[in-house]
């Protein structure tokens, strides 16, 4: 394997989880992630190799969805069901509770604008530097620094809410 096709293969867990954030259904996270990996494999000839090949790929993803939403209009806005059997066969109490804890924060995620969950999925759920996001989104670093701080406080309040009832 090359450096290309071992850096995309390394990718594909990061790339799920930022579709997941971005899109707020596992199917469309799934769709998202095969179409910005068969996107990126077409224009590979474009992506140059000592460059940052996940800001690449990241971008192609979020301009994918852009893609897909616009398509879709939003009327359609549907949150996929959980799939049936997704637990089999995991056993014990900590699997469980991470799952739940998961899919609460998905929720809470599910509540936020659009410009604040997409920086909450970059920068603390996939890790990704600030810069780097900010780069990635094509925003100034005080924009970006704004949406996350007002997104954790967002993210914050509902699951404070939801803790509550």
């Amino acid at each position: 394997m090359d450096e290309f096709e071992g850096g995309l293969t390394a990718l594909l867990p990061r790339l799920r989880r930022f579709a997941h954030g971005l899109s707020r259904s596992s199917a469309d996270a799934d769709d998202l992630t095969q179409t910005a990996v068969e996107r990126a494999l077409k224009a590979r000839s474009q992506w140059e190799p000592g460059t940052r090949l996940d800001s690449w790929l990241f971008r192609i993803a979020r301009n994918a969805w852009i893609d897909t939403v616009r398509g879709r209009g939003r009327a359609d806005r549907v949150l996929a069901p959980e799939e049936a059997g997704e637990a089999v066969g995991m056993d014990g109490r900590p699997a469980i509770e991470a799952k739940a804890e998961m899919h609460f924060l998905m929720r809470a995620l599910d509540r936020l604008p659009d410009e604040q969950r997409e920086v909450i999925a970059l920068v603390m759920i996939d890790g990704m530097a600030y810069r780097e996001a900010a780069e990635l989104l094509d925003l100034p670093m005080g924009t970006l620094t704004s949406r996350l701080v007002r997104g954790r406080q967002a993210l914050l309040k509902i699951m404070g809410e939801a803790c509550d009832d």
